[in-house]
């Protein structure tokens, strides 16, 4: 795969904040003109949603989806929720601030480090001094599942890829306090406080640039990682060419197979033990759905699982046929003989590894 060396962001404008200069002034995102313009910029710099990602904290993405998207290459295709995240971050803003009384403002745009022109921020809201009406954090925004509850909760401050996102705001804008907080299940809004750790911030800069200077400017691809994200994101690198040939070293080769086929051995020997432990779990329970220890339930196996509709259609043949429905469904085989591009378009990547050894 070919990559592009990139060049540093712009030279920086008027001064903005303690330790960062506009980059870029704020826009209409709507707008396909500025989008395009803003998208750009982003590409030139490490921007507060990378952070995490970079180092390993965040669960969607990871180093290569960061190392495409600066080369250009779409990664994350814009959806209802990232629709909704941007819709309603306002209103998480307003509402932290009449919870709070800490007042808050738009930013003026992307800013980017004084002395690190490739730290580039994107602020969702600064903060004000109740007092003077001066800058003096970020606050970041969040709209997050009720699942998501328990994590924003924790004593321990926000969720790690937040809490990274708002400590790079106040390290791009030398600022020393921040916030971060969640519109959590839609009804529900937890925040928390974000102190500037110079130890943090030095890292981040440090681990950050030697990150950009060889992945971004000099255009080396960083190793993989094990997320699904990842394993989407390779799917969908390159158009597949049938029976095209990719060679590889013989020592990397065995290499690689050795250590997949060791790790689905391991996967199974785990799989049977903990499917033992389950069964003795279960022979306890016997015909009880509820396995106590005085008043604390230890666990449960309720006939709540997924239905089974074979055993219905068994057990139930009259019932089967009178809540059967006739639904629409794609012809595939016909679509594969007739679109044979379209439907080729479509299919997932299957990885396939011979048991033959090399």
């Amino acid at each position: 795969m070919s990559t592009t060396t990139l060049p540093l962001p712009p030279v920086p404008g008027d001064l903005v904040a303690p330790t960062a200069r506009l980059v870029l002034p704020s826009g209409d995102l709507n707008s396909s003109a500025y989008r395009t313009e803003w998208e750009a910029v982003r590409r030139l710099g490490i921007g507060g949603s990378d952070v995490a990602a970079i180092v390993g904290l965040d669960k969607y993405r990871g180093q290569r989806h960061v190392f495409e998207e600066k080369h250009g290459r779409e990664v994350v295709r814009d959806n209802e929720a990232m629709e909704i995240g941007r819709e309603i971050e306002d209103f998480i803003a307003r509402l932290f601030s009449k919870r709070t009384g800490v007042p808050i403002a738009t930013p003026p745009g992307t800013i980017g480090h004084v002395d690190h022109p490739w730290a580039l921020v994107n602020i969702d809201r600064d903060t004000l001094d109740p007092d003077t009406g001066e800058v003096v954090g970020p606050l970041e925004c969040k709209n997050r599942s009720e699942y998501q509850l328990e994590e924003w909760e924790s004593e321990d401050g926000p969720p790690d890829a937040p809490a990274l996102q708002c400590h790079w705001g106040m390290a791009v804008g030398g600022y020393q306090r921040g916030y971060v907080a969640a519109l959590v299940g839609g009804n529900k809004l937890r925040w928390h406080v974000v102190e500037r750790d110079q130890e943090m911030v030095e890292h981040l800069l440090d681990y950050c640039g030697t990150w950009y200077q060889r992945h971004v400017v000099e255009g080396f691809p960083p190793p993989v990682d094990g997320l699904e994200t990842t394993k989407d994101l390779l799917g969908r690198l390159w158009e597949v060419k049938p029976e095209a040939i990719a060679e590889v070293d013989l020592r990397k080769a065995k290499d690689l197979r050795s250590r997949k086929a060791s790790l689905d051995a391991q996967i199974k020997d785990l799989a049977y033990q903990k499917t033992t432990v389950e069964n003795e779990m279960r022979d306890l329970a016997g015909n009880a759905d509820i396995v106590r220890v005085g008043a604390a339930t230890a666990w449960t196996w309720k006939a709540n699982g997924n239905f089974s509709e074979t055993d219905f259609r068994a057990q139930y043949p009259d019932l089967a046929a009178k809540y059967t429905t006739t639904v629409e469904v794609l012809d595939l085989a016909r679509l594969k003989k007739e679109q044979e591009a379209a439907y080729s378009a479509c299919r997932g990547r299957r990885l396939y590894v011979p048991k033959k050894e090399l």
